[in-house]
C-alpha cells in the first residue's frame, strides 16, 4: 500500500513545504500527541489497577479491558488517518455471534486483529507520543523565533533574551531569530511529512484488514446468507401451511354451506336463491385464487415428489407448450429444489410475456454435485438484462446459492438460459 504524504514528498520535494500537506501533517501529529498522552495515562492506571487487584479477581476484568482497549483506539485512528491518507483502512473485525458483553469479549479476544490493534495502541502511547513531543517542541520553538520581533515589540525592553545574557530590546535586532524560525518551519514541514508517513505505514500494517480477516468475513457472510435462506424458506412454508389448513378450509366450508342453502331453497320462489348462487360462485372463485396463491408460495408437489414432478405440473399450467426433460437420480437439497423451481417459473413467465415463443424446453441434469438446467425458447431473442425482463432477478436468485446464470439470446432467437447450482451450497 502506498503512503500519500510520502508520494507527495517524492514527486515534488521542493514544493512540498508550500502545499497544504505540512498543515495536515502537523494537525495529525499534534492531535496524536495529545491523544497519546491521555492514552498513556489511562493505560498506566489500568495496568497498575489490574495487576494490583488481580489477587481479588477484579483485576482480571480490568486486564481484559486493557486487552481490548485497542479496538476503540484503532477505530478512532482509522478516522484520524483521513487527515493524511485518502484511502480508508478496512475494519478487520467480523460480525458477532450474539449480543451482550460476554459474547463480544469472547469473539474479540479470539481475533488476531484485536492483538494487532493492542500492539498499535502501545506503540501509539509510547513511541508516537515521544516523537510527537519532540516534534511539538521543534514546531513551537520555530514559531516563537518567527514571531520574535513581535514579541520584542510587545514586551518591555530588556526582557527578551534570545541568547542567555544578551537581552534584545530592538525588534529589528530580532530578525535573525525570525530567519532561524523560518528555517525551523521548513525543517518541520519535511520532518512532519516523514513522521506522518511513518505513522500511516505502521497503521496500514497493524490496523488494516488482512487476507485471513477477509476470508473469515466471507465465511461468516456465507453462513449468514445460508441461515437467511433457511429462515425465508421456513417462513414461506409456514404461510403456505396456514393458508392451506386455515383460510382454504374455511372457504371450502363456506362453499359447502352455501351449496346446502341453495339446495334448501331450490324449487321455492325466493329472492335469496340467486344471491346464494352468486355467493357460492364467488366463494369458488376465491378458493381457486387462494389455491393458486398457495401453489405460488410453495407448491405441495415440490415438497412431496421433488423437482421433476413440480416442473411437470408447472408445464401443464403454462400458456406456451413446455417440453420437460428433468431426470434426477435422487432428491436434491430443499433450498436447491426451491431455487430451481422458482427460477424455472420466472423464466417461463418471462418467455410468455416477452419472447413471443411457440415452445419452451426445460432440461435438467445432475452433473457431479451441480444441478444444470437448460431453459430454451424459440422466440425472437434479443433478451437484455437491463430491459426489465427479469433476467437480473433470475441472476440474483441463482447467486444466493453460489450458482451461475448464462444467457444466450441472439437477435432472432433462440434464447437459452443455462443455470448451474452446486448442490452443496
Amino acid at each position: 500500500m502506498t503512503v500519500a504524504v510520502w508520494e507527495a514528498l517524492r514527486r515534488r520535494p521542493l514544493r512540498f513545504p508550500f502545499t497544504v500537506w505540512p498543515l495536515r501533517c502537523w494537525a495529525y501529529l499534534l492531535s496524536g500527541t495529545v491523544l497519546g498522552l491521555v492514552l498513556l495515562a489511562v493505560l498506566a492506571v489500568l495496568l497498575v489497577a489490574g495487576i494490583g487487584l488481580s489477587v481479588l479477581g477484579v483485576g482480571l476484568v480490568i486486564l481484559a479491558g486493557v486487552a481490548v482497549c485497542g479496538i476503540p483506539v484503532a477505530a478512532m485512528e482509522r478516522r484520524r488517518l483521513r487527515l493524511v491518507e485518502a484511502e480508508p483502512l478496512l475494519d478487520p473485525h467480523g460480525s458477532l455471534p450474539g449480543t451482550g458483553a460476554l459474547p463480544w469479549l469472547r469473539t474479540r479476544l479470539r481475533e488476531r486483529s484485536t492483538w494487532r490493534e493492542l500492539a498499535y495502541t502501545l506503540i501509539f502511547a509510547v513511541v508516537f507520543t515521544a516523537t510527537g513531543i519532540g516534534f511539538a517542541a521543534l514546531l513551537g520553538l520555530s514559531c516563537l523565533l518567527v514571531a520574535a520581533p513581535v514579541i520584542v515589540w510587545a514586551i518591555a525592553p530588556d526582557t527578551v533574551m534570545l541568547v542567555p545574557g544578551e537581552p534584545i530590546s530592538d525588534p529589528v535586532a530580532a530578525l535573525p531569530g525570525t530567519a532561524v524560525g523560518l528555517l525551523g518551519l521548513l525543517v518541520a514541514a519535511y520532518v512532519g511529512g516523514l513522521l506522518a508517513g511513518a505513522h500511516v505505514r505502521i497503521a496500514q500494517f497493524l490496523l488494516s484488514a488482512r487476507e485471513e480477516d477477509l476470508s473469515s468475513r466471507v465465511i461468516e457472510l456465507t453462513r449468514s446468507r445460508a441461515r437467511l435462506i433457511d429462515a425465508f424458506e421456513a417462513e414461506r412454508r409456514r404461510i403456505e401451511r396456514d393458508l392451506h389448513d386455515g383460510a382454504q378450509q374455511q372457504l371450502v366450508a363456506l362453499s359447502m354451506t352455501l351449496g346446502l342453502a341453495e339446495l334448501e331453497l331450490r324449487g321455492q320462489d325466493s329472492a335469496a336463491s340467486p344471491l346464494i348462487a352468486r355467493a357460492r360462485g364467488e366463494a369458488r372463485t376465491a378458493l381457486e385464487q387462494l389455491r393458486g396463491l398457495v401453489r405460488g408460495i410453495h407448491p405441495q408437489v415440490l415438497t412431496d415428489h421433488g423437482l421433476s414432478a413440480a416442473v411437470a405440473e408447472l408445464a401443464l399450467r403454462n400458456p406456451i407448450p413446455v417440453t420437460v426433460d428433468v431426470e434426477l437420480p435422487h432428491r436434491l437439497p430443499g433450498s436447491v429444489e426451491t431455487m430451481a423451481y422458482f427460477t424455472i417459473t420466472e423464466a417461463l413467465t418471462n418467455a410468455s410475456k416477452h419472447s413471443r415463443a411457440d415452445e419452451v424446453a426445460v432440461v435438467g441434469r445432475l452433473k457431479g454435485d451441480r444441478l444444470v438446467l437448460l431453459i430454451t425458447d424459440d422466440g425472437h431473442g434479443g433478451a437484455d438484462p437491463t430491459a426489465g425482463t427479469g433476467l437480473q432477478g433470475l441472476a440474483d436468485r441463482v447467486a444466493i446459492l453460489k450458482g451461475r446464470l448464462v444467457v444466450t439470446s441472439p437477435v432472432g432467437g433462440p434464447t437459452q438460459l443455462r443455470v448451474e447450482v452446486p448442490c452443496s451450497a
